[in-house]
């Protein structure tokens, strides 16, 4: 594991940064954290909890579900839209919180059982910290080192009721939230605001599909770690070690696209070889 502290991001303010260095990237007020190894194997489990694969020591799991203790574990935390069994209790209780379009919620288009926050207005942000936050302090009571903080780019689906800005400014809370708890926070996908996450304190990037959407470069200039995850119904096994070949900085996992578990029909995991050992998985 690689130790960030905050001393280091004063140095780097003063001196300058460029390339991937994500110490480079933190505030001064961040407190030190760790983010995974590079070179580590990486499982994620969203579907469901399971032994890791031999080899795989990073392991993401959903906020609710004890950490996997396989050596670096992530806590998935949805921070800007509902889980899809709190939807209608948080659409009951907080109507103010969510997106509304024409008097209804509005759902993501992809995942119709997850509603969009409602970022626009400082009252509403801070309204959802108060929600998000205790969930965030959970992962690092519970034994995580990082948090993963997913739909970002909620306002590309909000019908322009979101803007940009309104979700960064509450994904820089987000990243405060997870430093004072003593955790790493990783960058879920949106690769084109990569730097600018960074310069926020977010220490590292999760990521999905870079390879088919040929964006991996757009974080690994920007951080040390990068872990991706590629679905079978997208890249089918010969471009997959294609990727793997063509890769010499993400941590690459091929994945079934409903992150099954290994007992359910469909369950997919390979890994690209690791400069350490051989194949992590199938």
């Amino acid at each position: 594991m690689l130790l960030i502290a905050a001393s280091v991001a004063v140095a780097c303010a003063v001196a300058g940064c460029a390339g991937p260095a994500p110490a480079c990237s933190r505030p001064p007020d961040a407190a030190a954290v760790t983010v995974p190894d590079a070179a580590a194997g990486f499982d994620y489990q969203l579907g469901g909890a399971y032994d890791p694969p031999e080899g795989a020591t990073v392991v993401v799991r959903d906020r609710l579900v004890e950490p996997a203790g396989a050596g670096y574990d992530i806590c998935y935390v949805n921070g800007f839209q509902t889980q899809p069994d709190a939807s209608a209790q948080m659409a009951e209780e907080h109507p103010e919180l969510i997106v509304h379009v024409d008097g209804e919620p509005l759902a993501d288009p992809g995942w119709p059982d997850e509603l969009l926050f409602d970022t626009s207005s400082a009252a509403k942000r801070d309204a959802l910290i108060g929600i998000v936050g205790p969930w965030i302090a959970g992962c690092g009571d519970a034994g995580y080192a990082a948090v993963e903080i997913d739909n970002l780019d909620s306002y590309t689906r909000s019908e322009g009721r979101l803007t940009l800005d309104d979700n960064m400014a509450l994904a820089a809370e987000y990243a405060r939230l997870a430093h004072e708890e003593g955790l790493a926070i990783a960058q879920k996908n949106t690769a084109e605001q990569s730097r600018r996450l960074a310069e926020m304190g977010y220490d590292f990037a999760i990521t999905e599909s870079c390879h088919r959407f040929d964006e991996c470069d757009a974080y690994s200039d920007v951080y040390e770690v990068v872990l991706d995850i590629e679905y079978d119904d997208e890249l089918g096994s010969g471009e997959f070690a294609e990727a793997c070949a063509e890769s010499s900085r993400p941590t690459t996992i091929l994945r079934d696209h409903d992150l099954l578990t290994p007992e359910e029909d469909g369950y997919v995991y390979r890994a690209c070889p690791r400069p350490d050992a051989d194949a992590a998985g199938g």
